[in-house]
C-alpha cells in the first residue's frame, strides 16, 4: 500500500488561482469594439490592436498613477496637430524623456472621458494620426556563410623592440 506523501502543498497553493485584473478605462475598449480589436500586454498596461497596428494603452496603476489614463500612439510630427484636439495631451513621464511618441490623455484631466471617446472615434474614422504597426520582435537571421572552408586572418606578427 502507497504511503501519502507529507510535504505536498494542497492543490490550491500548486495551481493558485490568479483573477485577472480589470479592464482599465473598459468604455475605450468598448467604444472600439466595432472594429475588433485585440489586446496584449505591454509594459504592464493593456494595448489595444486594431489589425496590424497598435493605437491606444489603457493604464491605470493605483501604485504610480502620474500616467494612467489612455496612452495615443503617434508619432512627434503629429503632436501639434493632436494637441489643437487634445488640450490636456503630453508625453509620456515613465519612459524619462521629455518629447515622446507615446502621448497621454491623463485620467485625472476634468475632459477626460470626452477626449477618450474622442480619441476612439478618430481611430474608428482611421484616422493615420493614431497607430503605428510595431517593428518585429525578432532579429533578423544573418545571411547564410558560404559552404567553403572559413577563411583564417594572418597571424599577428610581433615586432621587436
Amino acid at each position: 500500500m502507497l504511503k501519502p506523501r507529507r510535504n505536498t502543498p494542497p492543490a490550491s497553493a500548486v495551481f493558485p488561482y490568479q483573477q485577472r485584473k480589470p479592464v482599465p478605462h473598459q468604455f475605450v475598449l468598448d467604444t472600439v469594439a466595432p472594429l475588433s480589436p485585440y489586446t496584449r500586454l505591454m509594459f504592464g498596461c493593456l494595448a489595444i490592436y486594431v489589425e496590424d497596428k497598435i493605437v491606444l494603452i489603457l493604464r491605470d496603476k493605483p501604485e504610480s498613477t502620474a500616467d494612467n489614463g489612455v496612452w495615443l500612439v503617434t508619432t512627434e510630427e503629429h503632436h501639434e496637430s493632436l494637441r489643437r484636439e487634445f488640450p490636456n495631451m503630453r508625453s509620456i513621464q515613465v519612459l524619462g524623456k521629455p518629447v515622446t511618441g507615446w502621448q497621454l490623455l491623463p485620467a485625472d484631466a476634468p475632459d477626460f472621458e470626452e477626449e477618450a471617446l474622442h480619441a476612439c472615434e478618430l481611430v474608428l474614422a482611421g484616422d493615420p494620426r493614431i497607430g503605428k504597426v510595431p517593428g518585429s520582435r525578432r532579429r533578423a537571421k544573418k545571411t547564410p556563410r558560404s559552404s567553403g572552408p572559413k577563411a583564417r586572418s594572418a597571424p599577428k606578427r610581433r615586432t621587436s623592440s
